[in-house]
């Protein structure tokens, strides 16, 4: 087990202080989301890592995940349902704590999820909850969660307020340090703030989508509650890699490729996306960088988002992405930016509700019981159940 203090002992002094970043790209910035508790900016992403999006060298994985500290990035995203990556970051800790010793451990902030099958709602309880705490505990080898994000996939079935203040229960009892969400719009947060400190949200944001915008956000603003951007290069579609490049329709090797097709459709299509891609081609020229730093950048300067995860496997395109902090977008960018932004027919709604539909094209492709068949959680759910 991986000691690192409890959530009032650790050095502020090492979590503000900027990254080193090799050659000489400028350092990665953090951001304060508690007194004591700040994150990188930019957040190495762990989905692509479960093994969804094609193989996994496990080594050389974890061994990346020790560059990416190097570089300033010093901040981790994963979650009990991504099958495999709870695991992987823990022999990365443990191998961090090996070769660079205790501070460089306490400089390293580790946000997993909590998310309870979709068919197992109605059942949840204080114990279901803490079997789930303590299974993440165990995989990531930590004495405390560090950050637990807290998803609920069907808001007809009542609990999800509950099951929060569960995790409140589990903070008190120095399992968990703070308390965020994913995937919940305003109503829905709004409850979850009045009986816990909920520290962040998780949420979909990208030029290709910002429901997350406008009401959500200032909400948000309001309560103290930082949001944190996935899908900030929608899969790898805001990229130089697909300009030019012809519909490819909907069939891809991975349901995150589908998933950001989807958002595509919605935002007006393939050929407005083409436009947009051509403008932030033509941003990036001026700048001498690629398309998706320039991406990356203008989400980075959103004052609506706090921190964006980028997801890697490995750390091929680390420096691409530290140039995120090079670029200083200019006024003429952003116009030319929003040209094609400000025609978007959507997505609309509230933030993951076309995903909430279960019935729905975006819904259709999701998987919601990818904890069933854990053999502990099993035991425990029929051991303590009531």
């Amino acid at each position: 087990m991986v000691s690192r203090g409890n959530r009032w002992d650790r050095e502020m002094g090492d979590d503000l202080g900027n990254g080193a970043c090799p050659g000489g790209v400028v350092a990665v910035p953090k951001v304060i989301l508690r007194p004591g508790y700040s994150i990188s900016t930019i957040i190495k992403g762990g989905w692509q890592l479960s093994g969804d999006h094609g193989p996994v060298d496990a080594d050389r994985a974890i061994a990346d995940m020790v560059r990416f500290v190097d570089a300033g990035i010093t901040t981790f995203d994963c979650a009990d349902i991504y099958t495999g990556v709870e695991e992987k970051i823990g022999r990365f800790l443990a191998d961090l704590a090996r070769t660079r010793g205790q501070d460089a451990l306490n400089r390293v902030k580790i946000h997993t999820k909590y998310v309870p099958d979709r068919e197992q709602l109605a059942l949840v309880s204080l114990a279901q909850v803490e079997a789930g705490i303590d299974r993440s505990l165990a995989r990531l080898g930590l004495e405390q969660l560090d950050l637990v994000q807290f998803h609920w996939w069907d808001y007809s079935v009542p609990g999800h307020v509950e099951a929060a203040g569960h995790l409140s229960t589990l903070r008190g009892k120095g399992k968990i340090n703070l308390i965020g969400v994913t995937n919940f719009d305003t109503l829905h947060l709004a409850e979850l703030c009045n009986v816990t400190d909920v520290v962040s949200a998780q949420v979909q944001y990208s030029l290709l989508d910002r429901r997350a915008s406008g009401d959500f956000a200032t909400f948000a603003q309001d309560h103290r509650v930082s949001l944190i951007a996935y899908g900030v290069l929608a899969g790898g579609f805001l990229t130089d890699c697909w300009l030019g490049r012809p519909d490819p329709g909907f069939e891809f090797e991975n349901r995150s490729l589908v998933k950001y097709r989807l958002v595509i459709e919605e935002f007006g299509g393939w050929a407005l996306f083409q436009e947009l891609l051509t403008a932030l081609r033509a941003v990036a020229d001026r700048h001498e960088v690629d398309v998706s730093t320039i991406a990356l950048r203008a989400i980075l300067d959103s004052p609506d988002i706090t921190a964006g995860i980028v997801g890697a496997r490995y750390a091929d395109r680390l420096i691409r992405t530290l140039r995120a902090f090079e670029v200083e977008l200019t006024d003429k960018d952003r116009i030319q930016i929003d040209a094609v932004c400000n025609r978007a027919k959507g997505p609309h709604g509230p933030v993951y509700g076309l995903e909430r539909d279960i019935n729905g094209r975006h819904g259709r492709i999701m998987k919601y019981n990818l904890n069933e068949g854990d053999d502990r959680m099993a035991a425990d759910l029929q051991g303590k159940r009531i």
